[in-house]
């Protein structure tokens, strides 16, 4: 369902070209949950971004299903973001001016994909019937990652991409927060690729591979 095959990528730091990334090849199945780690600075972010399209690869190239990611136009990759994909990340990234039932509906409605039963059993999966009329700033951490990952996975995506999720949470929160997660993903049956610094969390999911001076091991 995702395949990164060869994927490059160099940026120029304090005047030196640096290889972030130097041919990295990665495949996720269709309901395959994946956790990728490796040190600070080994480039987890930037091959998520690459994947979702917020970046550009300086070669190699990215499928996801039968789109060939890396071949797309800036439209193209914003069209694959709205439509395919599910993007989770550390801050949550919620619309502060939206209430959580329209933070939640918010990508569904912009792909002209709502589903209004669907989106009522996110409702009662993540547990935010009680929430739905609050906004951003009145939840906890916990409950902010919820509705990020109901909005995520509202399209039911091919794909959904989490970077450091529960980097946020306490220990707790973030392993009820990455429960709902892998059982939501189950349900949608789209694959699941999770950046994490935590080994340990990385453990729950049903394959684990580590970015490492620019590769994958």
């Amino acid at each position: 369902m995702l395949s990164v095959r060869d994927l490059t990528k160099t940026y120029r730091s304090a005047g030196e070209q640096v290889a972030v990334l130097r041919g990295v090849n990665l495949a996720v199945a269709a309901g395959e949950r994946v956790a990728l780690t490796g040190e600070s600075g080994s480039g987890k972010s930037t091959l998520l971004h690459l994947i979702a399209g917020l970046d550009a690869a300086d070669g190699g190239e990215i499928r996801l299903d039968e789109t060939c990611v890396t071949a797309l136009s800036d439209a193209g990759r914003a069209a694959l973001r709205r439509d395919r994909l599910g993007l989770v990340f550390q801050q949550f990234n919620l619309i502060p001016s939206l209430s959580v039932a329209d933070n939640l509906a918010f990508q569904a409605r912009i792909a002209g994909r709502h589903d209004a039963a669907w989106h009522a059993e996110l409702v009662e999966r993540l547990g935010l019937d009680k929430l739905l009329k609050r906004y951003p700033e009145q939840l906890s951490g916990g409950q902010q990652q919820r509705v990020a990952i109901g909005r995520a996975l509202a399209t039911k995506p091919l794909l959904l991409l989490a970077d450091e999720p529960t980097g946020n949470l306490d220990e707790a929160t973030a392993d009820d927060v990455l429960a709902l997660t892998r059982d939501l993903v189950a349900r949608t049956g789209c694959g699941f690729l999770m950046v994490t610094h935590s080994t340990r969390l990385a453990a729950t999911l049903d394959r684990h591979v580590t970015l490492h001076a620019g590769l994958i091991r």
